[in-house]
């Protein structure tokens, strides 16, 4: 009996990454809020690693617990009227973790308006940090 060697072929990006939703990278800061109930246990800051219609990938102060909620507050790069800053707001799940970063399932979302302030920086990665 003869055996064939076979042949190994590599694989592609798109065929690594099998997310079903495109990513975004947006090195922008954050603040989360871990909520239990109707109280804040837990806030920190961070930056957007990448976001996509479903969830974000971003940096944490500590290792998030799977399944805890959190509301996330992104300092979006566009302004209204290119004076008035804004802000997304991301509520959802952690679904990943790891030491640094974690992922959350966005369950709802919605922009905000900052008034007309500046914004803080943010000096250890500056990013932009909303209040």
């Amino acid at each position: 009996m003869t055996v064939l060697p076979t042949l190994k072929r590599r694989a592609t990006v798109e065929e690594l990454d099998r997310r079903s939703r495109r990513r975004f990278i947006i090195p922008q800061g954050l603040r989360y809020r871990l909520l239990y109930g109707s109280r804040i246990a837990e806030t920190g800051i961070g930056r957007v690693l990448d976001i996509s219609s479903s969830g974000v990938r971003f940096t944490t102060d500590d290792r998030l617990g799977i399944g805890t909620p959190v509301e996330l507050a992104i300092a979006w790069p566009a302004r209204v009227n290119d004076v008035c800053p804004m802000k997304l707001m991301i509520y959802g799940c952690v679904v990943r973790n790891d030491e640094q970063s974690a992922v959350v399932s966005i369950e709802r979302y919605e922009f905000r308006t900052q008034g007309t302030t500046s914004l803080p920086l943010y000096d250890e990665v500056t990013i932009r940090l909303p209040n």
